[in-house]
């Protein structure tokens, strides 16, 4: 955990590919699919791996950690409280938190098992864990591990994992996964839809999932049920009420 983060050397580029056309669409339907498990922001929040901010200040979440001191001053500007630090060592006290959200970052981290024992640590009990990958599986998930292959400065650094695996792995930190929403339906190739479709279920054809955890051990939820006609889908218009901040191609 001492080399330099992969992300200082091209945190204006990453951030400025979410004010193209493209990025704003994904990072939009994102946000929709985030906002559709859980409810954000009631109590302390704290994004793990936060990067420039961007979710963190759309989602109401004032608080981000991040190894990345040159995505961190972006994110300062966004107005979140930032700290220096690892997903595997976070510098907090047991229980200091309501609720952790994971957006993108799990893949980009050395010790994911180690990191989510410490997101657990630092939640309260009832405390809430917010996950967002782009599974292996997806579509999605294999043109990005393919740009990985070809040397990609960022995505050469992910280790991608299926929905199975990080739900299991969550489960081995002592988390209860409660329930999951998909979205990043059309292929990576193809312009995105007028109105992308957020579905609350596990599909290998969502490009992104969010999966929701807790400390609550009597909630836990088998992964056989989660995806089932009667868990109920939608095709959200939230993003025509609401004009989100945008997301060069670093991803």
């Amino acid at each position: 955990m001492t080399e330099k983060p992969p992300f200082d050397n091209i945190a204006a580029a990453y951030d400025r590919w979410y004010d193209s056309a493209k990025g704003q669409a994904i990072f939009n339907a994102e946000l929709d699919c985030l906002r559709t498990v859980a409810e954000i922001g009631r109590g302390r929040w704290l994004e793990v791996g936060t990067g420039t901010g961007r979710f963190a200040a759309k989602l109401g979440i004032v608080e981000g950690i991040d190894p990345s001191p040159a995505m961190l001053a972006i994110a300062q500007k966004r107005g979140i409280t930032v700290h220096e630090g690892y997903a595997e060592a976070l510098p907090f006290a047991d229980a200091s938190f309501d609720g952790l959200l994971m957006a993108l970052s799990l893949c980009f981290i050395a010790d994911g098992a180690k990191a989510l024992s410490e997101c657990r640590r630092v939640l309260r009990p009832g405390g809430l864990l917010l996950v967002g990958i782009v599974p292996a599986e997806s579509p999605w998930g294999r043109f990005y591990q393919a740009k990985a292959a070809a040397g990609h400065p960022a995505y050469s650094h992910a280790r991608f994992c299926t929905a199975a695996q990080t739900i299991a792995l969550a489960r081995s930190a002592g988390f209860s996964f409660h329930s999951a929403a998909g979205t990043l339906f059309w292929p990576p190739d193809t312009p995105p839809p007028p109105e992308p479709c957020v579905r609350q279920e596990i599909t290998e054809q969502a490009g992104f999932l969010s999966l929701l955890f807790t400390t609550d051990s009597a909630r836990d939820l088998q992964l056989s049920k989660c995806g089932k006609a009667d868990e109920g889908r939608r095709c959200t218009n939230e993003r025509s009420n609401k004009r989100h901040e945008n997301i060069e191609d670093q991803r």
